[in-house]
């Protein structure tokens, strides 16, 4: 008898979870290996300079120790990445501060400890550039003929042609800082190198074959000699996208000189000063309104500090640009970018990707607009919302079916908005040490890699039938805490009609798992879903065709003839290839067209409390509206933005980055200041679901980005609306805050 099966939609048990709970999951540090070593690295103690000498001081035996420099490495001296502009090992220049210069291992840690203080590298140092504004004049030239790592141009209609036209013209300069992804594991990676195998790598990790692509020209070795294996991943955002190929290519090549495995751990100190943050930013907003507050003209300045070397930043420029004019509709937008070269540690992939930094830019521009034309936020936001059949700043027509009027008004009385800033307006006139506010922001994120990228990529999945009756499905695509796991199973049950628990999820491993790409940039469930779900479906015809299933079928048949399938005729597989829809068109000479499948759109509402003689900020309440399509697990979804949003409360109002010429100076948990669960006010999460064309079942969309763009601007709205004042750069610290607050007791 046929069963109905409906497991999107509902909130599975996580399939790694209770392993998880009960300390059963493996994760790097705790694989047991015979014979292992531990590795090290020797890193700079400059910010800028050239390499005179390298010396190995006594105190221990050297002869013990394997010691890698860059002239001992196989094959090509730089990373491939976009630009191959980084070292593995630098050897004549320092770039910034804790390159890397010299890997260590030894059979004992504390040996190996003691060894790296030992070894000196002298250098002559020479002038550095630490600041957006410093790259830009080129005064020091630290990279290429410019210090320009990216820049792109974005325009569409005629801007300059708009401002004296306009009834108002609202210019502003905003910024963002560096900040650290801080997952719960540390980077680490075991390597094992032999000349029949070749080079093997276990590690925490999110992209599997970006490593898998990077080792190949570090050892001139073809792909079939390099294989990667996801171990259990203890947190990612990005912090493990693209850096995980340094540590794992410094392991090995440890292993390739010892010929015996190399693990490397780093702990939590050299993972803070040592690895990618998020990109720093400044952005000049000038926009044109008319008298009702509608944008005739919107132009803007947007700069990113991509530290010493390229790595992705010309990526996450792009999509900082592309998002940086908001939801709304301009038919007049100019938008110039640039990732700028300094002396610090290379800033990389980081949750948001670029557009957190321009969002905030925006949403709080918009704020301080509406002040300036006499308007309230909610108004001029109604007025300039994009709908669909419009098109964004790249020209792209909004195809999705979107109203973000339905949102906001949803937002508005959940959270009681028009009541609070009446009550909030009495509350401060009565009250000299606390001030309240409310503040929202409105905004949208792109799913899926930016303009061409997943034409690119074109990922693949590949689903098999087991002995066992089970069915597997095998995707590079890793699980780092968001549900991937769970969430493939749930549209694979769906596609195949059986019972979620019969669905097997293979771990990441290059020799068994196709290229589905990576697992960034809100992609997993809607592109790489889309191809489990296609292959699950392509299984299931299989199997009708072979004979061996009915129409009509319950668990126990399908398993059964799953079974009898692989008996009798062998390999039971199926695969998906990823294929751009035709409708999608980019040019990514001009950036213009259809720079993403679609979007997922939210409104984020904060209220706060401000005290003034502490100069804290008090969160009160959050709640967090979303249209993402529909939702394939509610509670992991929820997870999701909760989780999210807790991260971009840091980014908004805690957590700083104290650079001293490239140096991090607080880099630990001690003195860089995360928000507890006592910090965080109550996240309320709902979704506005409906169809959409993209991705598995009635169509879904990406959301482990979108928390991360809207909070840090609703807050810093909402201390506006306290304290009549707009702050216009974070993280906005109680410091920062006395200092406003003195400069506007002095005027």
């Amino acid at each position: 008898m046929s069963v109905e099966h409906r497991e999107m939609g509902k909130s599975a048990v996580r399939l790694e979870g209770r392993y998880k709970l009960t300390g059963k999951s493996i994760y790097i540090d705790d694989m047991p290996m015979a014979d292992v070593i531990y590795g090290c690295t020797v890193r700079s103690s400059c910010n800028r300079g050239k390499i005179l000498d390298i010396v190995f001081k006594d105190g221990v035996n050297w002869d013990e120790f394997t010691i890698v420099k860059a002239e001992d490495i196989p094959g090509d001296k730089n990373i491939h990445l976009i630009v191959n502009d980084q070292p593995w090992l630098a050897s004549d220049r320092i770039n910034h501060p804790e390159e890397p210069v010299v890997l260590l291992a030894h059979p004992d840690k504390d040996q190996l400890i003691k060894a790296s203080t030992l070894v000196e590298i002298i250098v002559e140092e020479e002038r550095s550039v630490h600041s957006i504004e410093e790259s830009l004049a080129a005064k020091t030239v630290v990279w290429g003929k410019d210090n320009i790592l990216k820049k792109m141009n974005i325009e569409k209609g005629d801007v300059s042609g708009q401002w004296k036209k306009a009834a108002f013209v609202v210019k502003g300069e905003y910024k963002t800082g560096a900040q650290e992804q801080l997952y719960i594991e540390t980077n680490g990676m075991l390597a094992i190198y032999s000349e029949d195998e070749g080079v093997t790598i276990y590690g925490s990790l999110q992209c599997p074959y970006y490593i898998h692509n990077e080792l190949q020209p570090l050892f001139n070795l073809g792909p079939d000699k390099i294989r990667i294996i996801q171990m259990e991943t203890g947190g990612g955002f990005g912090g493990k996208e693209e850096y995980p190929s340094i540590i794992a290519g410094h392991a090995a090549l440890l292993a390739y000189k010892s010929k015996k495995p190399v693990k490397i751990i780093y702990d939590r100190a050299e993972d803070f000063v040592a690895t990618t943050k998020r990109h720093p930013s400044k952005t000049i907003l000038k926009t044109a309104h008319d008298k009702s507050g509608k944008l005739l003209a919107i132009d803007i300045d947007f700069a990113l500090d991509g530290g010493a070397y390229a790595t992705l930043s010309s990526v996450v420029l792009s999509r900082g640009a592309i998002h940086a004019a908001g939801p709304y509709q301009c038919e007049n937008t100019r938008i110039f970018a640039r990732a700028v070269a300094t002396n610090c540690p290379p800033h990389g992939a980081f949750r948001g990707f670029g557009a957190p930094q321009s969002i905030f830019a925006m949403e709080r521009h918009l704020d301080v607009a509406a002040k300036k034309i006499g308007i309230d936020p909610i108004a001029i936001r109604r007025i300039n919302f994009i709908q669909d059949g419009q098109s964004t700043a790249t020209s792209q027509i909004v195809r999705d079916k979107v109203d973000m009027n339905i949102l906001l008004d949803r937002a508005l009385v959940a959270t009681d908005y028009n009541k609070k800033i009446e009550e909030y307006e009495k509350f401060n006139k009565n009250n000299k040490l606390k001030k309240r506010g409310i503040g929202l922001s409105t905004f949208y994120h792109g799913a899926g890699f930016t303009g061409s990228g997943e034409k690119a990529l074109a990922s693949v999945v590949s689903v098999e039938g087991l002995e066992n009756g089970q069915v597997q499905v095998l995707a590079s695509s890793t699980e780092i805490g968001q549900g991937k796991n769970t969430i493939f199973a749930q549209i694979a049950a769906d596609a195949l009609s059986i019972n979620y628990e019969d669905i097997v999820i293979a771990q990441p491993d290059t020799k068994f798992v196709p290229d589905s790409g990576p697992t960034v940039a809100s992609r997993t469930s809607m592109v790489v879903g889309g191809l489990v779900q296609k292959a699950c479906l392509e299984l299931r015809k299989q199997l009708l065709q072979s004979g061996l299933l009915k129409s009509k079928y319950s668990n126990e048949d399908f398993a059964i003839a799953v079974s009898s399938y692989c008996r009798e005729k062998g390999a039971l597989t199926a695969s998906a290839h990823y294929q751009q829809p035709d409708e999608i068109k980019w040019d990514d000479k001009t950036y213009r067209g259809d720079a993403y499948a679609t979007f997922a759109w939210a409104v984020y509402v904060i209220d706060l409390e401000i005290d003034l003689l502490t100069f804290e900020t008090r969160l009160i309440d959050f709640y967090a509206l979303q249209e993402a399509g529909n939702i394939l697990n509610p509670t992991l979804a929820q997870g999701q933005i909760i989780g999210g949003v807790a991260q971009a409360i840091g980014y908004a109002i805690f957590e700083k980055c104290c650079w001293d010429k490239g140096f991090l100076k607080n880099g630990s948990m001690t003195n860089y200041i995360m928000p507890t669960s006592e910090d965080l006010p109550n996240i309320r999460c709902e979704f506005y679901e409906q169809d959409t064309a993209y991705g598995p079942g009635r169509g879904v969309k990406g959301i482990g980005e979108l928390p991360m763009d809207g909070a840090a601007p609703a807050i810093l709205n909402a201390i506006s609306n306290a304290i009549n004042l707009d702050p216009v750069e974070i993280p906005f610290l109680p410091e920062d805050l006395m200092e406003i607050l003195s400069r506007k007791e002095a005027r």
